[in-house]
């Protein structure tokens, strides 16, 4: 991987792209750390220095806005409307007939879908920064904190109306550069600034590890999430690589006088074809009724119930209804980003055929099978994957700091690797030397 960016920066062209993603990064971390109006900032320094993990309702935000959400900055939704947007869409467009057809329309189908995610993400940004505005004016961001009500000292309708209408102009700022990225730097735009938000809370949350730690001055308990995280790592990418690839046969043609086809290929089917998406899904599901709890009034029983059960990480109903969903999704996920029908009339129309197995819907049923056996192991890993801080905290005590958590380490690994094989891909175009040297 060095190899490849050391390669890179020896490209002029590739050196320009490889220098804009930089500078864009640079301008999105600073924008994390640029209060809103409207914010006592010495309060929230103050609660954040008190606050203890990643403050469980609202860790996902804070994981993906990489900090920026408990900091309450202009970045503080971070990428997480953008993702909710694009995900909302994709479950979209196998319900609704004419985003279907959009999808089939090839690019301007998907430029009019990328336009309706933009004003979704708007749309979530609004109603997430009125959620977020009203949670820490009530003092409940920072449970713990002594001066969390006095967090927004100003209670008028005016700033409240800058305070979301800041916040919302911040996403949109952080999906446009995400979108400069894209155009003229390496890599998917979202995914590298998602990766950034991750990879900057890593060298916080260890060294809070050292200095919580007693064994050898809490040197020992550093190196063993160092390796642990380690082994993590290359558990993820062995996974993430791995893929069960069937064979495809293309019959000859012949058109005029000439020959098309006749060539063997493959349709690669991913183990983990669902990506970290049942782990997003799940994880928000699990905060819904947490969420409604920590706003009802006085004390029911349902409410004393999901404050026992559902907010604890290390409660067991929690972790079955965790690992339960993630599951859940991974198949759900999988069942509607690829359609065997679909796969198999393209291979009928081409002519093309899976070696001993009927064209049309025996191969339909024969891709459903494959897929439903390889999504088992996928989505079983996704959940032990999840678990990992639980169990930490569990076994070792360790805090909800734990940096190599399940989404962390799959997203992180799954946006390195994609981002290399792009600038390996564009390497081998400019240093291609053809036929005739």
């Amino acid at each position: 991987m060095l190899i490849a960016f050391i390669q890179a920066f020896r490209t002029p062209d590739l050196r320009k792209k490889l220098l804009f993603t930089l500078a864009v990064i640079v301008v999105y971390r600073v924008g994390t750390h640029v209060p809103i109006p409207g914010v006592d900032y010495r309060a929230v320094q103050e609660c954040v220095s008190q606050a203890s993990g990643n403050q469980g309702l609202f860790g996902l935000v804070n994981l993906f806005s990489g900090g920026a959400l408990l900091q309450i900055t202009i970045f503080a939704l971070g990428i997480l409307p953008y993702i909710t947007a694009s995900i909302i869409l994709q479950l979209l467009t196998v319900v609704i007939p004419r985003l279907e057809a959009l999808k089939k329309e090839g690019q301007a189908g998907t430029a009019k879908i990328t336009q309706y995610t933009r004003y979704l993400t708007v749309a979530l940004a609004i109603l997430q920064g009125t959620g977020l505005v009203a949670t820490a004016r009530s003092g409940a961001l920072f449970s713990g904190c002594t001066t969390a009500s006095s967090i927004v000292p100003d209670r008028s309708i005016f700033t409240t109306v800058v305070m979301v209408v800041t916040m919302t102009a911040g996403t949109a700022l952080v999906m446009w550069l995400g979108e400069l990225i894209t155009d003229r730097g390496i890599g998917n735009g979202m995914s590298i600034l998602m990766f950034v938000s991750i990879a900057a809370t890593f060298p916080s949350a260890l060294w809070a590890i050292k200095k919580q730690g007693t064994l050898g001055g809490g040197w020992i308990e550093f190196g063993t999430v160092i390796l642990v995280g380690l082994v993590m790592v290359g558990l993820v990418v062995f996974v993430e690589q791995a893929q069960r690839r069937i064979p495809v046969q293309y019959a000859k043609r012949m058109i005029g006088r000439r020959a098309y086809g006749g060539t063997s290929t493959y349709i690669p089917l991913k183990v983990n074809q669902a990506g970290v998406i049942p782990v997003i899904f799940a994880s928000s599901l699990l905060y819904i009724p947490a969420l409604v709890a920590q706003f009802a009034d006085g004390t029911p029983g349902w409410k004393t119930w999901i404050e026992q059960n559902l907010t604890k990480g290390d409660h067991p109903i929690y972790i079955s209804l965790y690992f339960l969903l993630i599951v859940f999704f991974a198949f759900f996920y999988v069942s509607i980003s690829f359609n065997p029908d679909e796969v198999a009339d393209n291979m009928k129309q081409y002519g093309g055929f899976v070696p001993g197995i009927r064209a049309g819907r025996p191969t339909a049923q024969y891709l459903s099978y494959v897929l439903t056996r390889i999504t088992w192991p996928g989505s079983l890993y996704l959940g032990l994957i999840a678990l990992v801080p639980t169990i930490a905290l569990i076994g070792f005590g360790a805090t909800n700091n734990f940096p190599f958590g399940g989404t962390s380490i799959l997203i992180v690994v799954g946006v390195g690797l994609e981002t290399v094989r792009q600038i390996e891909s564009q390497l081998q175009q400019r240093h291609y030397e053809g036929f005739l040297r």
